[in-house]
């Protein structure tokens, strides 16, 4: 059986993260909905996307077909069912397809005529800021999947530790004496990470592959790093998706970092409104700022976006691909994909600067950018005017 993960009705609204990869890709909890697939199905997935993006994440289809809704995470009772999913059935929830069988020899694929098979209480990624919200969740059924299928590693002396059965350490970790308490989430500490001395953490909180907490950092639930990430300063239920630093202090709070960002020395997010009311935030399909419902929502930051030393910004801020943010004040709470400058002044970053600003990150770490990203870059690049117009609208 081959399995395909597709973006659904939600990729819209994922934005700016889904500019530069499918839904499937995005980090919630201990994994990208894609790893947790994977490590269910026990086989590698393909990926339905925006054409731009289908170099890097190609479409593969075979003689039978199972179609995911990658907008949807898996659970036992999602994943039994698409297990035994047959021909002309389909899985729906709330009214929505969240998978369907599929033969190479159809004609065409006729949802409306498929056999329905209804699941109830699935979790679902609809907006954003439900990578946040449902971010315990996500990591709590993570954890378990992870103790059930491995053996931790023996927590190093001088580490304090607080409820040790929910705190698990894969091989070739190194930690320095801190504080772990897992009286209200798990800990999870990924291959070859390293947490340095005098770090306190309360989880739930995972520390993904090669990445770094720095001395002295004040983590608190429900924090997710990825992989080959650095953190310091005073984080608050945030995820890191991968290669992304924010090394020094500063305080961020129910934030989504994308990946090759960083935060200078000194950045700081506002994730409570001073008239304690719900935050709005800048949304791409409408091109106006929505009510979140949500008293706490800090900052979305796309891809290869940057902030420079003491900025500040403010609750729900938006922040495309490729933006190098710096200046005095509180910055705009919609900053375009490839936007140079702060509050007062800004322009448009240039595309061949932009390009090579990206390359060197990469460089850094050891990684070549690929002729796949940078084609990927170039189309955000071009799709962005009709959000800057939005912007100089917004100017007069």
């Amino acid at each position: 059986m081959n399995y395909i993960l597709y973006d659904g009705r939600s990729r819209d609204a994922l934005l700016p993260f889904t500019f530069t990869r499918p839904v499937a890709d995005l980090r919630i909890g201990i994994f990208t909905i894609r790893e947790k697939w994977e490590k269910y199905l026990r086989l590698t997935t393909t990926t339905l996307t925006e054409e731009y993006l289908s170099h890097k994440y190609p479409l593969v289809e075979m003689e039978q077909n199972i179609f995911i809704n990658a907008s949807y995470l898996p659970n036992p009772d999602f994943f039994k069912a698409v297990k035994y999913l047959k021909p002309n059935h389909k899985i729906i929830c709330d009214g929505d397809v969240l998978a369907f069988y599929s033969r190479e020899d159809q004609e065409e694929i006729a949802l409306e005529h498929y056999d329905v098979i209804e699941l109830k209480n699935i979790s679902s990624i609809q907006n954003k800021w439900d990578l946040c919200l449902k971010n315990k969740c996500a990591m709590r059924q993570d954890f378990e999947w992870i103790k059930e299928n491995d053996i931790s590693e023996e927590i190093p002396q001088g580490v304090q530790v607080v409820n040790k059965s929910q705190i698990f350490i894969e091989q070739g970790a190194t930690i320095f004496p801190c504080v772990l308490n897992a009286s209200e989430g798990p800990i999870y500490i990924g291959k070859n990470a390293t947490v340095l001395d005098g770090a306190l953490i309360r989880g739930p909180f995972a520390l993904g592959e090669n990445s770094v907490v720095k001395m002295g950092a004040k983590i608190y639930g429900s924090t997710s790093i990825g992989p080959n990430c650095k953190v310091g300063g005073e984080l608050k239920n945030s995820i890191f998706f991968a290669n992304s630093n924010k090394g020094h202090e500063g305080y961020i709070g129910d934030s989504v970092i994308g990946e090759w960002c960083n935060l200078g020395a000194g950045t700081s997010v506002s994730n409570l409104k001073n008239t304690l009311s719900n935050i709005k935030m800048w949304t791409y399909e409408d091109h106006l700022y929505e009510d979140s419902q949500q008293l706490y929502c800090g900052l979305m930051l796309g891809d290869y976006s940057r902030t420079g030393v003491n900025s500040t910004l403010n609750s729900g801020t938006v922040v495309g691909v490729s933006v190098n943010i710096f200046g005095e004040g509180f910055m705009k709470k919609f900053m375009p994909s490839f936007t140079w400058g702060g509050k007062e002044k800004n322009q448009i970053y240039k595309l061949k600067k932009a390009l090579s600003t990206a390359t060197r990150s990469m460089e850094l770490s050891n990684q070549e950018i690929t002729k796949e990203e940078l084609h990927i870059l170039e189309e955000i690049f071009y799709q962005t005017k009709k959000y800057r117009d939005y912007v100089e609208k917004e100017k007069t």
